[in-house]
């Protein structure tokens, strides 16, 4: 089987299931031996953050000589960055394999009324993989949500971390603060440790806490106290921890200093289970964690940054950081869409730090169409101009940007991260990441 076929055998199965549940992951797992039962874990939910959690967490592990393993959601420009061990991606060769190997069981529970959802095969061939090749340990970033995610198959983790929470995919996980920490929380399991983002709101700790209480976790919250900052650029944001330990964080935002606190307070709670993770181990961790789309910096002259921004939280994390790094700015932006988002109160934030927007469609089935989104930024008194691709908005945009002697700032869903990043990439070549 060729990664293409591969690939497209696993674009093939439905995207959710009929009902929420674990049952038909559990099943498949048994048939595939129950690889996941080899493996220890931190397991990462929340609605934003999760993604530079893991990254930080996994880069740490693997500089204390630990072998890790990585799993996140969604992948910006290609599908092997979803599954990793040590920084490297999972090669193509073994994901070919691996669905070849393990997809006619699909197509069984498929005669048995049990239909195997993408996510959910997904993580299961993860599982394998991570299994087969001895990994020490797995940072497993959460799909959606959080209890009923295929995930949280698994029988214990060593941490479990709720990262930041706000609005987002209502539809599915509920229309309110309470109701979406009620679903993350879900990943906590009985007589376990939490640990959670120090930023959030009331009523998500406050749920947290009752789920904590139930689950008998010990919890515990973050301190970004214990980080003092130092200095910030483009090129990173230098932190102090406990008045001692000195760390130079390349990704950027605001956010990302409660994230860090965040992964400090796991790495303490490991240390206090034994595992050896040095102060060097924390410094090179941290210095060599990268991101495609989080506030990825391509230019500096003009400066050009491409974020993948698509909710309420993300959106006001992310001006607050424009306002922080490029201080007196009014950006020129790209942005596009997905129609099932808060698409409004995701766009305010925003109108703060832009003064034009070249509005897309991402290539997505729920895109929002261009002229669509431009018509919602003109409730804003923004001007908006809707373009027919990535290609021509980028042009313009980044055009427009040189002649203003200002800043481009693309973001909105990761289907349009995923589109534009290899553009910008053969226009800034120099500041190409893993």
């Amino acid at each position: 089987m060729t990664y293409q076929e591969a690939i497209e055998k696993i674009d093939s199965l439905q995207r959710f299931g009929s009902q929420p549940g674990l049952e038909r992951i559990r099943i498949l797992l048994e048939r595939m031996g129950n690889p996941q039962k080899n493996l220890q874990f931190v397991h990462v939910a929340g609605t934003n953050g999760k993604g530079s959690t893991c990254v930080c967490l996994s880069g740490i592990l693997q500089a204390a000589g630990y072998k890790t393993g990585l799993f996140i959601s969604p992948y910006v420009t290609s599908f092997t960055e979803r599954m990793q061990i040590n920084g490297e991606e999972i090669p193509r060769e073994e994901l070919s394999h691996l669905v070849e190997e393990y997809f006619p069981l699909v197509q069984q529970l498929e005669k048995e009324q049990c239909i195997i959802t993408e996510f959910e095969f997904v993580t299961a061939i993860g599982f394998a993989w991570f299994a087969r090749n001895h990994c020490q340990i797995v940072v497993l970033e959460v799909g959606l949500g959080g209890r009923f995610d295929a995930t949280n198959v698994i029988d214990s983790a060593l941490v479990s971390v709720i990262t930041s929470i706000s609005l987002d995919h209502t539809a599915v996980l509920g229309d309110s603060i309470e109701k979406i920490a009620f679903e993350k929380s879900g990943i906590l399991k009985p007589g376990g440790t939490c640990v959670c983002y120090g930023d959030q709101p009331r009523a998500a700790v406050q749920m947290i806490r009752i789920t904590a209480e139930v689950m008998k976790n010990r919890m515990i919250m973050a301190r970004p106290m214990d980080l003092m900052f130092v200095e910030a650029s483009l090129q990173g944001t230098r932190l102090l921890w406990k008045n001692r330990l000195s760390i130079l964080l390349p990704l950027l935002g605001e956010h990302q200093m409660q994230n860090a606190a965040t992964v400090l307070s796991v790495v303490e709670e490991l240390r206090r289970q034994k595992w050896q993770i040095p102060d060097s181990a924390i410094q090179a961790g941290f210095a060599s964690a990268s991101f495609p789309a989080r506030m990825e910096v391509f230019s500096e002259t003009p400066p050009v940054l491409l974020d993948g921004a698509h909710n309420p939280g993300g959106t006001a994390a992310l001006a607050k950081a424009v306002k922080r790094y490029l201080p007196g700015k009014k950006c020129i932006g790209i942005m596009g869409m997905l129609r099932d988002k808060d698409v409004d109160t995701a766009l305010r934030p925003l109108e703060a730090v832009l003064s034009k927007i070249y509005t897309v469609a991402p290539p997505s089935p729920r895109a929002m169409p261009a002229e669509e989104l431009a018509q919602r930024w003109s409730r804003f008194r923004m001007s908006a101009q809707a373009e027919p691709s990535c290609g021509e908005a980028l042009e313009k945009a980044l055009q427009e940007a040189r002649e203003k002697g200002t800043a481009l700032l693309v973001c909105g869903s990761l289907y349009l991260a995923g589109e534009i990043r290899p553009l910008l990439l053969e226009k800034f070549p120099k500041k190409q990441t893993p």
